[in-house]
């Protein structure tokens, strides 16, 4: 299952009935909520089922499509399942108990509701809330797939206009890259983006940082203007759109440099970071989430599959801290940003974990398989088998015999 996304160009009353959609989409679900609440033993089947005695009793939920009503039942559903499965796993801290929406910006459409021209260049929704024919602008081309194999159709609001998702369900094709031969293991950090286990640094971008004085000054005319009146509106507007530019910039960024690493190398480690607990720490959260380290991590993830290569996360415990060398522990803080050891290793402390990290992955890699590999199942159910091992834990193993920081 894959995203397509296309820009909707339409007349002003079309995007007044999209505001209307996803507003009774955010009521529908908040409904769905309080019904859950309110009755012991609800199950998703029932959500469902309540959204048809939802339509007969407002006019305006009547007016959108029914697949609809039942995707919007379907996103509580999931809200409440995965507390659900927090309470179970016991999850330290808050389980995530659902919340009602007050500012949703999107309304789903299953099978129904919508009819895709013969160019597949606009798309017509069909129910009662008038949006009618948008068209479609993109680099997409949705003639490589059946009509069958759109799953879902999403509008979104975004600050610069509104967009058209569809969700296709079709196996990731997998492109022939020759191997490199290559190794290596990635310690992400603040000062620099990444460093390898070569020894090669990529600079921390900031995209918000560069951008938090012209953030400010389009917030203070945010907070000038009259509350509820037309110019108000359009500050916020700017100032959302500043927000989506930066947001765009770290994707583009985390994109691209993933897409290089997984192709320039055969087996790529990194940290497995839980950075929603990092950002706890108020000193470093504007930067931990500036540098967008999970966004990376997915990316790495999802290009891994693509290209058939062995992406494996290692747990960060002590890479900082253990000697790449030798292997003793040698503590020390945050500030102290070069490893130096009693058996006479000196080098960059990044550095020194990105070894770690490399060796332990293919420690762990080894223990899994030395010549078959591993299975992984990613966000998409879908289960991939990683082959070729053999010759990159040969190649890993014969670096670590020739390194002599290792």
């Amino acid at each position: 299952m894959f995203v397509f996304e296309f820009k909707c160009l339409g007349k002003p009353a079309q995007y007044t009935a999209i505001d209307e959609a996803v507003r009774t989409s955010q009521f529908i679900r908040n409904k769905c909520l309080r019904y859950w609440i309110d009755n012991k033993g609800v199950g998703g089947y029932d959500l469902n089922k309540y959204t048809a005695r939802l339509a007969k009793e407002f006019p305006f939920a009547n007016k959108l499509n029914s697949t609809a009503r039942q995707a919007s039942a379907e996103r509580c559903w999931s809200a409440i399942a995965k507390f659900f499965e927090n309470c179970k796993k016991k999850v330290p801290g808050k389980k995530g108990f659902p919340k009602f929406k007050k500012n949703q910006r999107s309304v789903e459409y299953k099978k129904s509701g919508w009819a895709l021209s013969e160019d597949r260049k606009k798309i017509t929704f069909t129910d009662q809330n008038k949006i009618g024919t948008l068209k479609l602008s993109g680099t997409r081309n949705l003639h490589f797939y059946q009509l069958e194999q759109i799953q879902r159709v999403r509008l979104i609001k975004r600050a610069d206009g509104f967009y058209c998702q569809f969700c296709i369900s079709s196996d990731l094709a997998k492109e022939d890259i020759k191997p490199t031969g290559k190794c290596i293991g990635i310690d992400v950090g603040l000062n620099h983006f990444y460093t390898d286990s070569n020894g090669e640094k990529v600079g921390n971008p900031r995209h918000l940082r560069k951008s938090e004085k012209a953030l400010k000054r389009l917030q203070r005319r945010v907070s000038k203007k009259v509350k509820g009146s037309k110019n108000r509106r359009k500050a916020i507007n700017r100032l959302g759109r500043k927000h989506l530019k930066v947001s765009r910039q770290r994707k583009d960024f985390a994109v691209k440099l993933a897409r290089c690493v997984v192709k320039s190398n055969d087996f790529v480690a990194f940290e497995d970071l839980k950075v929603r607990n990092m950002v706890k720490n108020h000193r470093l959260a504007k930067s931990i989430n500036d540098a967008g380290w999970y966004l990376f991590r997915e990316w790495l993830k999802y290009f891994a599959i693509k290209f058939g290569k062995v992406a494996v996360p290692v747990a960060p415990h002590y890479t900082s801290q253990e000697c790449s060398n030798c292997g003793n522990k040698v503590k020390k803080s945050l500030s102290v940003r070069t490893h130096i050891c009693k058996c006479g290793a000196t080098l960059d402390r990044d550095e020194n974990a990105a070894i770690n990290i490399l060796v332990k992955a293919l420690k762990m890699m080894g223990n899994i398989s030395n010549t078959v590999g591993h299975t992984e199942i990613n966000a998409c159910g879908e289960m991939t088998l990683y082959l070729s091992l053999e010759t990159v834990l040969k190649q890993g193993c014969s670096r670590m015999q020739e390194s002599p920081s290792l």
